[in-house]
């Protein structure tokens, strides 16, 4: 019979046919297989032919809505399950208790998706998830954020958790509390991974097995027995960068990596796919990336109705419901189902009759893959087997499942706090739980909790000693503070550049060149960068340190007779990523965390434009923060008049602004290259040497640095304390060496990064036509004095002496202060009220714009000129020099 939908057209007709009778034969047959049989029967042959062929044939991204892998082929599981069948019961309950005693106080929480989710973990838990006890690395666990009072249910359960812990679940402010989800920072001690920030999860799964791997081919430590498994809902895929590192993982073959995707078909506030069908999606995206796909969708109970599915029917339907029909049946009764599913077609109706209501019932209600520890613990084995690619789990479940009709798959169960004592008790009866009516004193839900030396609790802990310990746990090893680098390398910025013109951003890259080769220290710098390497001239580390790639260089590179071309390795120590800040940001969080993963001290630095790192991914620098990641961060190309030409996108003024809202982030501005230096050199100190008492070392720094070359200064003596605090005077009218009258009235100048050449030169005209005499101040960070102030501030309300460092600074200078930078006035003015002399400020507030860099620094008002006049507006209202000489200023500089 003809086909109606066959194209006019093949991709094979480009090819000649050999054989075309033997073609036409084949077609033949299978037309007539579809004319006897039906369309269905001949697609079923021709995938039974092609599954068995072993030919190398494209795969199909779909496959029908079945589980991956039969009953028939699930392999037992060891250990007891009726055991941990009581544990997860357990656990479920402790997990909705809390909760709910939680409610009275108005801290919320959330229950429906642990009840969904409980047998992926607790699978994972008793038999796949390795801990940090033996090669103190273990297994990574990415844990779905909304699950986490499942987590904390099963740590009081093995004694890592008390009843007072879970009663302060999300009241943390006495010291005592536990957070409401993975928060390292504020639980170290079992947190590894922040993953709330929906899509961040997944994204830092991928780059963290892809670091496992860079680690272990770099000779730095065999992680190669770690896996990486990220747990995941449904809805959460939604968020772009979810997906966004799929091909990457592929491409990479990360067969050290496992997603777990919690498909209960609901989102926050409804379903996921409510017209569609977001397993097949999924499916096809995954597959279509180069994952392996693994589905467990169906529980046991639907085997029967399986093998009654002669004519395809069944398999059929199932695919063509969408999902939030689905969602449906899970809520109606038995006659619903039979006249909206099995109505659908005379052999589903059939099929139907054989059932009866309570079968029917067990199947759309309850009977899902991720509900079951067998069909979960054949879909992780079957992933741990898999070699050569990253495997993806779809397993479906029912959201709320077990917590009684009131919760199960209803629309608003994301939002839903508690369950009444009557819901506790049906819940209680479900789960074949030893708790009376009498131990709900109040109305009060009570903990369960078997006894330290029950059966439950020694198994639990003997399943998690097998596996090398507690998860999910941090840990942070007992390391050695890492040796500083010799001065030689920061001393070299000392004596200034002399009469050559030398980048801030270049400046930091020859620095990093000169620590790369420190003998102790140098191979634990992880250089970062997003595409992009040689704007800021990194090319130079290319042929010595090699670009990070898993399968070494299979090709000559086109540059490949020039000094500084382009070589790839297997253990390249550059991780240069292509065009995403976002895979970037990925790199950095596993590298600057390896410390606590892998008991092993990395120096990540992530040089990037700095318009597109903190505006683009400041959620992953705030998951850093959260992670207690160390590094270095530097804004190249920084400022709002330095890019030139390139314009309103490329034109950075305000990414300072935004790093001052992340409290683990010291944020700099620095002016010279010792400046740089200085910085580098003390953060070094703290983050990986000796942090002084009272210093937090788990930051990480972001510094600034300009591609506008200048002649670079020697460095004045005493000034190193000022750099790293954020404040010091360069250079007085005197030491400058402009002329200035001896009463001349003062004025202080504050610049930070590329201003203070405009300032120096506003210096120059300020004391050469105007007669002012004028301070130049270098502000290396507005944000760190302002965090020294306010904790002046804090101790002064405690009944403590204590001078903020900027009033110390600035104690008796004459005159007053004008402050200036590239950035928005903001910045800037973030010191204003703790600055006692008259204080104003510039900045390049607004959106950028393309054009030369004195036509921007004019437009903004941030030029020399401007400075000049904004001084003598000072000092006028001061009464300190007449009113029209600064009209006469104006009039002059063309203002």
């Amino acid at each position: 019979m003809p086909d109606p939908v066959r194209l006019p057209y093949s991709q094979l007709d480009q090819f000649p046919d050999r054989d075309p009778e033997e073609t036409a034969e084949w077609r033949e047959s299978l037309d007539a297989v579809t004319e006897a049989a039906g369309p269905h029967r001949a697609a079923y042959l021709m995938r039974r032919t092609l599954e068995n062929s072993g030919l190398a044939l494209p795969q199909l991204l779909e496959s029908d809505y079945l589980n991956t892998i039969p009953t028939a082929a699930e392999p037992a599981v060891p250990g007891d399950e009726a055991m941990e069948a009581r544990i997860a019961a357990w656990n479920r309950w402790n997990a909705a208790a809390m909760v709910t005693r939680g409610a009275p106080y108005g801290v919320g929480g959330h229950i429906a998706t642990f009840a969904s989710a409980a047998w992926l973990y607790e699978t994972g838990f008793n038999h796949f998830f390795r801990g940090k006890e033996g090669d103190g690395s273990g297994d990574q666990l990415y844990i779905q954020g909304h699950a986490a009072p499942g987590i904390y249910a099963r740590a009081f359960l093995d004694g890592r958790l008390t009843e007072d812990h879970l009663d302060h679940f999300r009241r943390e402010a006495g010291g005592k509390g536990i957070p409401s989800y993975p928060h390292p920072r504020r639980l170290p001690w079992l947190w590894e991974f922040p993953t709330v920030s929906m899509g961040l999860g997944p994204l830092s799964a991928i780059y963290q097995a892809r670091f496992n791997r860079y680690l272990t081919n770099r000779g730095i430590k065999d992680v190669s027995a770690s896996r990486v498994w990220a747990f995941l809902g449904d809805g959460e895929m939604d968020e772009p960068e979810s997906t966004a590192a799929l091909a990457l993982a592929a491409r990479e073959g990360l067969d050290n990596l496992t997603f777990v995707i919690n498909c209960n078909l609901q989102r926050l506030d409804g379903p996921v796919r409510a017209n569609f069908k977001i397993v097949q999606e999924l499916e096809a995206q995954f597959r279509g990336a180069g994952w392996n796909v693994v589905k467990t969708l169906w529980g046991t109970a639907w085997d029967e109705l399986f093998r009654l599915d002669t004519t395809g029917a069944l398999a059929r339907r199932l695919r063509e419901v969408p999902d939030a029909q689905f969602q449906t049946y899970a809520t109606r009764d038995a006659a619903y189902i039979r006249d909206h599913f099995f109505g659908a077609e005379p052999a589903l109706v059939e099929m139907a009759k054989l059932l009866g209501d309570d079968k029917i019932l067990e199947c759309f209600h309850l009977s899902r893959g991720g509900h079951e520890a067998r069909k979960v613990y054949a879909a992780y084995k079957a992933a741990l087997e898999h070699k050569g690619a990253p495997t993806v789990i779809l397993a479906q479940t029912v959201k709320g499942f077990t917590l009684g009709k009131g919760f199960e798959s209803k629309n608003a169960n994301h939002q839903m706090k508690k369950l009444t004592v009557d819901e506790f008790k049906a819940m209680r009866d479900l789960l074949e739980l030893p708790i009376s009516d009498s131990d709900f004193v109040d109305g009060k839900v009570p903990y369960g909790h078997p006894g330290a030396d029950s059966p439950e609790v020694r198994y639990l802990q003997e399943r998690r000693a097998e596996l090398g310990g507690p998860a999910p746990a941090r840990r942070v090893h007992p390391l050695a503070p890492l040796p500083a680098p010799a001065d030689k390398a920061f001393a070299a910025f000392d004596k200034g550049s002399g009469s050559q013109s030398v980048a801030t951003t270049m400046a930091f890259v020859r620095l990093v060149k000169d620590l790369v080769r420190d003998k102790e220290t140098g191979k634990r710098w992880v250089p970062i960068v997003p595409d992009e390497a040689r704007t800021f001239g990194m090319e130079s580390l290319f042929p010595s340190l090699g670009i990070y790639s898993p399968k070494g260089q299979t090709y000559e590179p086109v540059d490949r007779d020039q000094l500084m071309y382009y070589k790839e390795a297997k253990d390249g120590q550059i991780l240069n990523e292509g065009i995403t800040e976002a895979g970037s940001m990925a790199d950095f969080i596993a590298a600057a965390t390896a410390y606590a993963t892998h008991g092993e001290t990395m120096i990540p630095f992530y040089i990037f434009y700095s318009m597109f790192g903190w505006q683009r991914t400041a959620d992953q620098m705030w998951q850093l923060g959260d992670q207690l990641g160390k590094g270095f961060l530097v804004g190249a190309t920084a400022g709002r008049t330095t890019l030139t030409g390139e314009g309103l996108q490329h034109a950075d003024g305000h990414s300072p602004m935004i790093a001052a809202t992340n409290p683990a982030a010291l944020t700099y501005d620095p002016a010279f290259a010792y400046e740089v230096a200085a910085i580098v050199k003390d953060g070094l100190r703290r983050m990986y040497g000796e942090a002084a008492p009272g210093e937090d070392p788990n930051v990480f720094y972001y510094l600034t640095v300009y591609n506008e070359p200048m002649p670079q200064p020697a460095k004045p003596a005493g000034v190193d304390e000022g750099i790293v605090r954020g404040l010091y005077r360069f250079n007085t009218a005197a030491t400058a060496g402009v002329s200035a009258p001896a009463d001349a009235p003062a004025v202080q100048l504050l610049a930070s990064g590329t201003a203070i050449h405009w300032a120096l030169k506003a210096q120059q005209l300020l004391a050469e036509e105007w007669g002012v005499a004028a301070d130049v101040w270098s502000a290396t960070s507005w944000t760190e004095l302002r965090r020294d102030a306010l904790e002046a501030d804090e101790a002064t309300l405690r009944g403590e002496e204590r001078t903020p460092y900027l009033r110390e600074a600035l104690s008796g200078v004459e005159g007053p202060v004008l402050a200036v930078s590239d950035y928005m006035r903001q910045v800037p003015d973030q010191i204003a009220q703790w600055v006692e002399q008259d204080y104003s400020s510039l900045g390049a507030d607004g959106f950028g714009l393309s054009d030369t860099r004195d036509a921007a620094r004019r437009h903004f008002g941030v030029d020399a000129e401007s400075i000049v006049v904004a001084a003598l507006a000072q000092l006028a209202r001061r009464g300190e020099v007449q009113a029209s000489a600064v009209k006469e200023a104006r009039e002059r500089y063309g203002l």
